[in-house]
């Protein structure tokens, strides 16, 4: 069995549509995060998702809390929106379309697999990725690093 290097992802959005941050953090402690001036928090979850891949080698456990990333590739969303030409089950267009496709493409080409957990019920990691992407969000800046900044180790 491959051993998955597991990371935890979330997205923060202030007014959706606003100011919003998008944070992973592994459980060796290697983090990232980022922001964008007028985003969504859906757009911040993607976002999160796709920079932990990117940025992490080999096999990968995502850890999220947003049911929109987790569903899309554990119950294979994707396959549907490809089959209906980029469209969702209502026949809508599928929103947030540009950060899918090279999402999925990466996903497709490595060993990722994706796990949901619940938003604010204690998860370590998880509160210390939603603090990490509330902050980039509110303050409009990025950070990363190798270990667990000092300011964020309590949630």
């Amino acid at each position: 069995m491959t051993e998955r290097h597991k990371i935890y992802t979330d997205g923060a959005c202030s007014g959706n549509p606003g100011p919003g941050g998008w944070a992973w953090i592994s459980t060796s402690g290697q983090f990232a995060s980022g922001f964008a001036a007028h985003t969504t928090n859906q757009r911040m979850e993607v976002e999160a998702a796709m920079e932990a891949v990117s940025n992490n080698s080999g096999a990968l456990e995502i850890v999220s809390d947003s049911t929109y990333v987790v569903h899309c590739f554990r119950d294979e969303w994707w396959k549907g929106w490809l089959k209906r030409n980029w469209r969702n089950s209502q026949r809508k267009p599928v929103a947030n379309r540009d950060l899918w496709e090279p999402f999925i493409e990466e996903v497709l080409q490595r060993d990722v697999t994706f796990t949901w957990v619940k938003a604010h019920a204690g998860n370590h990691w998880n509160e210390l990725a939603d603090q990490l992407a509330v902050e980039a969000g509110y303050l409009q800046s990025a950070r990363k690093g190798s270990q667990v900044p000092n300011d964020i180790k309590s949630p």
